[in-house]
């Protein structure tokens, strides 16, 4: 897969029980291939995040085009309030997403970069994650292919303990963050901690 899309589903209260099997049906009926389906617990709330890799762009973009042209996109549209479709590729030290179980606390971070600060970003990664990953392992770091210049990564843990412990330990060690990488960085991040749905490969 060199390809994902993150879809976002911003949905009615307590829309995402409503969403799921459409929304399973949806991904099941498509081309790609589901990684991910989560909703949204600390953050903004009644969202829905999808992860679907893909191995060709146009690919992708077809299923961008099956889900603007329908008239009822990801099959679950009476129960939406709005939708975003991205589309990103990770960074290229990084091997494919594997589904698993990993959580069941996913932590969706974004960051934006300053213009032509993707590549450096990524490099300063590069020298970094594998030392990150002895505390908590990395599901993917993506940049956006659309859209605003900006890096997302979804980081899993056992619980939210885990994740501050994580990482308070990989700061205090000088691990984390990357040296020199924050310079690259705009101040616009939001963080988003989202629980695994029913049939989500990434659990």
């Amino acid at each position: 897969m060199s390809y994902y899309e993150l879809a976002t589903l911003d949905t009615v209260i307590f829309g995402a029980g409503k969403c799921a099997g459409p929304i399973e049906a949806w991904c099941g009926a498509g081309q790609g291939r589901l990684l991910g389906a989560w909703g949204t617990d600390i953050g903004r709330l009644n969202r829905i995040f999808v992860l679907r890799g893909f191995d060709e762009a146009g690919q992708m973009l077809e299923e961008r085009q099956r889900a603007l042209l329908s008239d009822d996109p990801w099959g679950c549209s009476a129960h939406l309030v709005g939708l975003t479709m991205e589309s990103h590729r990770a960074f290229d030290f990084l091997p494919p997403v594997v589904p698993g179980s990993f959580g069941p606390v996913y932590e969706f971070r974004t960051y934006h970069t300053h213009l032509a600060g993707i590549a450096p970003t990524m490099a300063k990664w590069a020298e970094a994650v594998p030392g990150r990953e002895a505390y908590s392992k990395l599901t993917v770091a993506m940049y956006g292919l659309d859209g605003a210049p900006r890096v997302t990564q979804i980081w899993p843990y056992e619980s939210l303990a885990a994740r501050s412990e994580a990482r308070a330990r990989s700061v205090a060690d000088g691990k984390w963050p990357p040296k020199g990488g924050p310079d690259w960085l705009r101040p616009e991040m939001t963080s988003q901690i989202a629980l695994p749905l029913p049939f989500s490969p990434l659990k």
